[in-house]
């Protein structure tokens, strides 16, 4: 288990319920020897045993908040939530969408921002469309963007 005591090495925290990039990040985590976690929800368990998984309580932020309560300046998380990128990046953290997206300080307020309108849009009753399809063109994007993060992060 993870503890708040001083580590020096950088973690891959990975918000894990809906990734659709986990064998990516393993892949890559192996081959940069980084040391990387799963936060799922108990309701998400699976039997994937290359990975370590560490399952939180079933609850909507659950996963958010021990990614925040655990992530140290250098780590990197991987999530599709604008939100708790938001909140990792004033920690020195980087963080990525699966679509190899590095969200940074300078646009993550707009990108709140658009999320806010999209969200009140819906309790009026307008939908829009659903996110895009997840295509290999974004798989590369990914792999591109951790493994460029990653070997700048090798001592």
């Amino acid at each position: 288990m993870i503890t708040n005591t001083e580590r020096n090495e950088s973690i891959i925290f990975v918000d894990a319920d809906a990734c659709p990039v986990k064998s990516e990040i393993i892949f890559l985590a192996k081959k940069y020897k980084m040391l990387y976690y799963f936060i799922a929800s108990y309701a998400h368990q699976t039997k994937n045993s290359d990975a370590t998984w560490i399952y939180v309580d079933p609850y909507k932020e659950s996963a958010d908040l021990f990614i925040m309560n655990h992530v140290k300046e250098n780590d990197i998380v991987i999530t599709q939530d604008i939100g708790l990128a938001s909140l990792v990046l004033p920690k020195k953290v980087r963080a990525i969408s699966p679509r190899g997206k590095e969200y940074v300080e300078e646009s993550i307020a707009t990108a709140l921002d658009f999320r806010f309108l999209a969200a009140k849009a819906r309790r009026q009753g307008k939908y829009e469309k659903g996110p895009k399809a997840f295509t290999k063109s974004d798989r590369k994007s990914f792999l591109y963007t951790l493994e460029e993060i990653l070997s700048k992060n090798v001592k």
